[in-house]
C-alpha cells in the first residue's frame, strides 16, 4: 500500500501573524512544513498540508484526505484526543514531530508530560529534528513501563528539517558607505540572545567606523520575552544622539520577508537553542553573511561564535565583513548537504 501524508498544523490567531490563506499562522512552522510537504511531492510521495482551527477538526482532514500518515507539527494536541482518534482512524499512523531541543522545551510547562502521555499510544510516533533532542527523549522514555530501547528505536525518530535550494550569488555591499544594516530576526525571546548581539553590533560597528541600522521585527513576543524587548529598546533609546539606530520591521509574507533580508549586509542569529533555523537559511538564500552559533547544526564553524562572548561575536562579523563571499558560499554548500541527506530520511521513512 502507498504511502498518504497530511501535515496538518494549527492556526494562530497570536502575534500579529502573517496570513497565508486566511489562516493565521507562525511564519517559521508554516514555511517548515510547506518546504517539507513540497519536498515529498517533489519525491512522489502524496502529501498534503492543512491548517485547522483546533483538536476537533483533525477527525474531518484525515476523512477528507484519507492519509496513512498524519504528521502534527508541534505540540498542541492534547494527548487524550488521540484515545478518540485512534479508534476512528486504526490504521493511521500519527507522528507528533517536535521542533525544539531540551532549553526552549524548559519553558513549555506541558512539554514533559504531554511526550510521555503521547507514548502510551502504539499508532503515535514523536519525531525530533535534532540529534541531541532525539537521544534526550528516547532516554527519558525508557523509563516507562513497557518501553525499552528497541521499543523507543522505533517510536521516537528523526525527521530533519528541508530547506528549498534556490540561493542567489553573495550579494556584494559598499564598503564606501557610512551605514552598516545587520539584521537580528526573528520572535523576541530569551533564548534567541537579541541584546547580546546588540552590543556586539554595535562594537563591530565603531569598530569598523560605521553607522549601525540594527534590523529587528519585535511582532512576536514569546516565553517571557518582554524583559528581553525593553532592554533591546533602552538599549538603543540611551544611545540615541549616537550613530546607532534599531530598525524595527513588521512581520510579513514570505517573498516580502525574503525582499528585506536581500537588503542587509549581515545577519546574526547567534542564539542560545536552535535545531534548523530558517531566518539565517533565508538570509544566506539572498546572498547575506552569516554570524551564528554552533547551535544552528549546518553552519560551517568559521562563521559560528560563542554567544555569551560579544568579543567573539565581534571577531565573526568582522570576519563576514571582510570574506563575506567565502562566507556566503561555505555556508551555502553546508546548507545543501544538510537538506539533501534530509530528503533521503524523509524518502527512506515514507516510501
Amino acid at each position: 500500500m502507498s504511502k498518504k501524508v497530511l501535515f496538518i498544523l494549527k492556526r494562530r490567531e497570536d502575534y500579529n501573524a502573517i496570513l497565508h490563506s486566511n489562516v493565521g499562522l507562525s511564519t517559521g512552522l508554516y514555511n517548515s512544513a510547506s518546504f517539507m510537504n513540497n519536498m515529498l511531492v517533489k519525491q512522489g510521495i502524496d502529501s498534503k498540508l492543512v491548517v485547522v482551527t483546533d483538536n476537533n477538526c483533525i477527525d474531518r482532514e484525515v476523512n477528507t484526505h484519507k492519509p496513512t500518515h498524519v504528521i502534527i507539527e508541534a505540540l498542541w494536541v492534547v494527548p487524550e484526543k488521540f484515545s478518540v482518534l485512534q479508534k476512528l482512524h486504526p490504521n493511521v499512523k500519527w507522528i507528533i514531530r517536535v521542533h525544539s531541543e531540551m532549553p526552549f522545551m524548559a519553558g513549555e510547562g506541558m512539554a514533559m508530560n504531554w511526550l510521555g502521555e503521547y507514548s502510551n499510544f502504539d499508532n503515535v510516533i514523536i519525531a525530533m529534528n535534532a540529534p541531541r533532542m532525539l537521544r534526550e527523549v528516547k532516554m527519558y522514555l525508557t523509563h516507562k513501563k513497557k518501553w525499552n530501547e528497541h521499543t523507543a528505536d522505533e517510536r521516537v525518530i528523526y525527521l530533519p528539517n528541508y530547506y528549498p535550494q534556490d540561493y542567489k550569488g553573495f550579494k556584494r555591499y559598499n564598503k564606501n558607505s557610512d551605514v552598516i544594516n545587520v539584521a537580528c530576526f526573528g520572535a523576541i525571546r530569551p533564548l534567541k540572545n537579541h541584546l547580546v548581539q546588540a552590543i556586539a553590533a554595535i562594537d563591530f560597528a565603531n569598530q569598523i567606523g560605521k553607522k549601525l541600522r540594527f534590523h529587528i521585527n519585535a511582532g512576536r513576543i514569546e516565553m517571557q520575552g518582554q524583559a528581553a524587548q525593553h532592554n533591546l529598546f533602552g538599549l538603543f533609546e540611551q544611545i540615541v544622539d549616537g550613530p546607532h539606530r534599531l530598525v524595527n520591521h513588521q512581520w510579513r509574507p514570505r517573498e516580502e520577508f525574503l525582499t528585506l533580508c536581500a537588503e542587509m549586509d549581515i545577519g546574526m542569529q547567534c542564539n542560545f537553542s536552535e535545531t534548523f533555523n530558517i531566518v539565517s537559511a533565508d538570509l544566506l538564500s539572498q546572498g547575506v553573511p552569516l554570524v551564528g552559533s554552533k547551535e544552528i547544526p549546518w553552519a560551517i564553524d568559521g562563521c559560528c561564535a560563542d554567544p555569551t562572548d560579544s568579543a567573539d561575536i565581534v571577531k565573526k562579523l568582522i570576519s563576514a565583513y571582510n570574506w563575506g563571499w567565502m562566507n556566503v558560499k561555505g555556508n551555502q554548500l553546508a546548507l545543501t548537504h544538510y537538506t539533501n541527506n534530509t530528503a533521503r530520511i524523509w524518502n527512506k521513512y515514507f516510501t
